[in-house]
């Protein structure tokens, strides 16, 4: 009786394993068909809408043309459907396009704390001459507070001028308009509704920021604004990816911190936003990044040990890390953080 016992209970255990991995494989391949769905959409709406590649920008400086990424943002939120043309107000900089590199910062308030200057000393001093004239760093506001702002743009004009007239250092800010309504939760007394809408908030932030940077250089480095950069980090990166003999890979990682030192092809941020845009609400962007690999490459049924290691040919780690984080008081107020590069 014991022995058959045993049998029924090994018996029903398979079967509850085997459910659970066929609900698993129909969940991932309603992930993937959404995707494909949506992407299909879009494709069809900007066909329909006759949308430009690219158009003519006003500024206050001069007249730029400058790819339409933006338009991508109307399909996931309907407000800015009436919106005419969707662009970041540029504080400082001469609109650099056709580069090689474009270094992407997004930065709020943190009070009375702040590393965007050891950020941007550390990247900017640590490039060559000819690697500066060949990329941009674009220090991208997302914070509505106006003395924060000015803060910003006095400690940029003043410390970096060389950077900002020769055009290697831009200043954004993005617009109110852009953001959907989750100021609610924001304003909330509930800790965990706060923590969601800065979560949410800062997926967004980095959204905006790498529409802006696409079609400005031929790669995309995604950084933040607290980390500090290795020595010659730009030559060891340009050097890194000339040495890739495939083209086939979706980012490379220079760091193993959350989302910071992503190297991504800029022809591939726009398939990266739309991803990101699905499911903003729901996760943190670094765990969303780590999604794109199961609906992209996993496919039902196979071994999850055979898509891990074909991820690896299309998700470069490189070592050791280039960047590290810095930053203790964390952009979510109240809170500190001691998160370390352990390969740098």
């Amino acid at each position: 009786n014991q022995l058959t016992n045993c049998r029924n209970h090994i018996s029903e255990f398979k079967e509850s394993i085997l459910r659970l991995k066929n609900k698993t494989e129909r969940n991932r391949q309603e992930l993937l068909n959404a995707f494909k769905e949506m992407k299909l959409d879009i494709s069809e709406k900007e066909h329909d809408a006759q949308y430009a590649v690219e158009k003519k920008v006003n500024t206050s400086d001069m007249n730029e043309t400058v790819s339409d990424a933006f338009e991508v943002l109307k399909f996931f939120f309907p407000h800015l459907r009436k919106v005419d043309r969707i662009y970041p107000n540029v504080i400082k900089g001469r609109e650099k396009t056709g580069v090689t590199f474009a270094l992407g910062i997004s930065t709020v308030n943190r009070g009375n704390y702040s590393y965007l200057k050891q950020t941007l000393t550390s990247l900017l001093s640590r490039m060559t001459l000819p690697e500066e004239k060949d990329s941009v760093v674009i220090v991208s506001i997302a914070d509505s507070n106006e003395n924060y702002v000015k803060s910003v743009v006095d400690m940029i004009t003043k410390k970096f001028k060389r950077q900002v007239t020769s055009g290697s250092l831009e200043v954004i800010s993005i617009p109110a308009y852009f953001y959907p309504n989750i100021s609610h939760a924001a304003e909330s007394t509930d800790d965990s509704e706060k923590l969601e809408s800065w979560r949410t908030k800062q997926v967004l932030d980095f959204c905006f920021l790498m529409l802006y940077a696409q079609p400005k250089a031929m790669y995309y480095l995604q950084l933040e604004d607290d980390i500090i950069a290795n020595k010659m980090y730009l030559t060891k990166i340009t050097d890194f990816v000339h040495n890739i003999t495939s083209n086939n890979w979706l980012y490379i990682e220079f760091s193993v911190l959350g989302f910071i030192g992503k190297l991504f092809k800029s022809e591939d941020l726009t398939d990266f936003v739309r991803f990101f845009l699905m499911f903003y609400k729901d996760k943190p962007i670094d765990l969303l990044l780590g999604d794109i690999f199961l609906v992209k490459m996993c496919t039902p049924g196979e071994a999850l040990e055979k898509c891990i290691e074909r991820n690896k040919h299309i998700r470069i780690r490189y070592k050791p890390s280039l960047f590290q984080h810095v930053g203790i008081q964390s952009s979510y107020p109240g809170r500190e953080q001691y998160f370390k590069d352990i390969y740098y």
